[in-house]
């Protein structure tokens, strides 16, 4: 598999998604690209979320996870089902009648202007980062089986992948990212089954025996029953309805897609039915690594690196080139889901909770659109840095900096919008932006001492919770005994 092949692929598929751009992007504004015309139809943004959800992260670091996790991150997949019923049953009917935009813009309507502010930001915050480390997976393994060949440099090959992600979507925003995520998630569907077929056809085993085969070794656990593990069944399916609430609920990216559909009931039955898919869209993930390891011992192949080197190693040096162009589609189309919806979300929030493009009245279209370019620009620019420093330090799973990253920066927001849902209390809101920063770094140093105090204990996705937690009773303290909200008391 040469190079120059690799790369073209990677080009063609580019330009199918340059052609579906110009297709939806033809006559669009800033209400397109905040929310599509809210003309979206529920089944394509249900399809396409599934790309968006999963993103490159899931291609290849859940694969390789399985060997030191096993299957214990069905269990946090089943907590996102609960989840997701929750975001369907109360988030969703809150969010289309205050008929939002920027979905923090509840905090100021419920606290006032700044747990607004700080809700906004803290999404900025997780965002910018979460997208950061998903974009540098695909830019590495880019780097490293196409570029390193031509002696281009890491900072060259991150700029060309994210200026061609600020190009397809700077115009037509939601709408063209709806129906892009429609195909991607096609592609790497696709991608990961014709992997799975090509493993067992040159092992020469048959499916149901390789589920024989995998159901007798570790690899197939799914509950771990020891309290202090970071497995821990109980902790891995409460971590995993919050992990939802707060990754999906909470994040404009996933919720302006929902907020594009036609009608609420619209778009209850896209994330219904996105949920269940998704449940047997992560097994398939977890089957694919099971099944790449056993392959990988049965022709003696040593990974380097991380285990998020699993798939492409295997997929690259092994396989075939016909496999390896598939995975590269399919890599692709998991990767630019995560990275134009990103880019999105965090222009809509920047634009819509900073700047209050939709409050200014005096400004014309063209001027609204001029400074939503500039945002869409910068925050590329801010993706581009981060994505070449994280480059210099990386040495472990990538999903599990990103669970790690989520519980810090998601927690002081699943605590303002549980405050703000189950009391009836106004807080003090110029102490929320306080509280936000000191919740994470109350649950950074118990991370540190917890261990010391219970032996053998280890935090896993509960830091989330515990964060959510902090974040409720500090609002608690700073509340007011009254069902108004508080302005900047």
């Amino acid at each position: 598999m040469t190079p120059e092949l690799l790369f073209i692929t990677f080009l063609s598929y580019t330009i199918l998604l340059f052609f579906i751009t110009w297709l939806t992007a033809r006559r669009a504004d800033n209400r397109t690209y905040f929310i599509g015309n809210k003309a979206s139809p529920w089944f394509v943004v249900a399809y396409g979320m599934i790309g968006a959800s999963l993103s490159g992260v899931t291609f290849m670091s859940v694969p390789g996870w399985v060997k030191d996790t096993g299957f214990s991150y069905m269990v946090l997949v089943l907590g996102y089902l609960f989840g997701y019923i929750v975001i369907a049953t109360i988030l969703l009917p809150l969010y289309y009648r205050l008929n939002l935009t920027s979905i923090y813009s509840y905090l100021e309507e419920r606290y006032g202007f700044w747990s607004y502010k700080t809700g906004s930001f803290f999404f900025l915050l997780s965002r910018t980062i979460g997208a950061s480390f998903r974009i540098f997976l695909v830019v590495n393994v880019l780097q490293v089986f196409v570029f390193n060949s031509w002696n281009i440099p890491f900072w060259l090959t991150s700029l060309i992948f994210i200026s061609l992600i600020v190009l397809y979507t700077f115009k037509g925003g939601i709408r063209t990212i709806v129906w892009t995520d429609m195909l991607q998630t096609t592609f790497m569907l696709l991608s990961v089954i014709f992997t799975i077929i090509v493993i067992l056809n040159q092992m020469d085993i048959p499916f149901g025996k390789m589920i024989s085969n995998v159901s007798k070794t570790d690899m197939s656990t799914i509950f771990y029953g020891d309290w202090k593990d970071s497995r821990f069944y109980v902790k891995q399916f409460l971590s995993g309805v919050f992990i939802c609430i707060a990754m999906t609920g909470l994040d404009q990216e996933m919720m302006q897609k929902n907020l594009s559909c036609r009608t609420l009931r619209d778009s209850q039955k896209n994330m219904l039915t996105f949920s269940f898919i998704l449940m047997f869209v992560n097994f398939l993930f977890l089957f694919l690594g099971a099944v790449l390891y056993f392959y990988a011992e049965s022709r003696q192949i040593t990974i380097p690196g991380t285990s998020d080197n699993l798939y492409p190693v295997i997929a690259f040096r092994h396989l075939g080139a016909i496999p390896a162009l598939v995975f590269v589609i399919g890599l692709i189309s998991a990767a630019y889901p995560s990275a134009d919806g990103a880019l999105t979300s965090l222009t809509t929030a920047f634009s819509i909770d900073f700047l209050g493009v939709n409050k200014r009245k005096d400004w014309n279209e063209n001027k609204k659109q001029r400074l939503r370019y500039l945002v869409h620009f910068g925050f590329a620019l801010i993706l581009l840095v981060i994505i070449i420093v994280y480059y210099s330090i990386n040495n472990t799973a990538i999903i599990q900096k990103l669970f790690t990253v989520a519980g810090y920066t998601y927690g002081p927001l699943l605590g303002l919008f549980a405050f703000g849902l189950f009391t009836k209390f106004a807080v003090k809101d110029r102490w929320v932006p306080l509280i936000a920063v000191i919740s994470p770094v109350l649950c950074y140093l118990m991370s540190l001492w917890l261990p010391y105090l219970i032996e053998g204990y280890k935090f896993g996705f509960e830091l989330l919770i515990l964060n959510g937690l902090i974040s409720f009773a500090g609002l608690y303290f700073v509340r007011i005994k009254s069902e108004k909200k508080t302005g900047n008391k």
